[in-house]
């Protein structure tokens, strides 16, 4: 294991040939979602169907077939905040997989503050218990919520 750890921090070629195959499949990912219709055949999620609560993923199906379809606002109404951060996580896997394919190395991780990614953690876990809250202004939050006032 070590030794394959060691090649893949010496050689570029296959560091590169890696992370076009991550692209690649990214893109297949993404060519699927863009022809899948969610709302024909939706992304079944195991927690609500388990608990009847909405987790904090709920409606991401859909709000990344409405950002396929460049339609944001659509996108917002099914899950705000995945709508925020996903471009923030897209951001984090391309400069983390640059730095990769560059160095071998990780160099990205240790810039960033342990307080933000705790913040953020915890954003997650009130958001997903506060769009469950079935009282007017916490429903808009539910998947599909703020279409009622769009």
């Amino acid at each position: 294991m070590l030794k394959i750890v060691s090649s893949l921090q010496e050689n570029r070629k296959f560091r590169i040939a890696l992370a076009l195959c991550a692209g690649a499949a990214a893109a297949v990912g993404a060519l699927y979602l863009y022809h899948h219709d969610p709302y024909s055949y939706p992304l079944p999620c195991l927690f609500y169907l388990l608990t009847g609560l909405y987790c904090p993923g709920c409606g991401a199906g859909r709000a990344c077939y409405s950002i396929l379809h460049l339609r944001f606002a659509d996108a917002f109404c099914y899950n705000p905040l995945m709508t925020v951060l996903l471009p923030l996580i897209g951001i984090y896997i391309v400069v983390r997989g640059l730095d990769w394919v560059i160095t071998g190395r990780n160099h990205v991780d240790s810039k960033i503050s342990v307080r933000l990614l705790v913040v953020i953690l915890a954003v997650v876990l009130v958001y997903g218990a506060v769009r469950n809250i079935p009282v007017f202004p916490f429903t808009l939050l539910a998947p599909g919520g703020l279409a009622q006032i769009w």
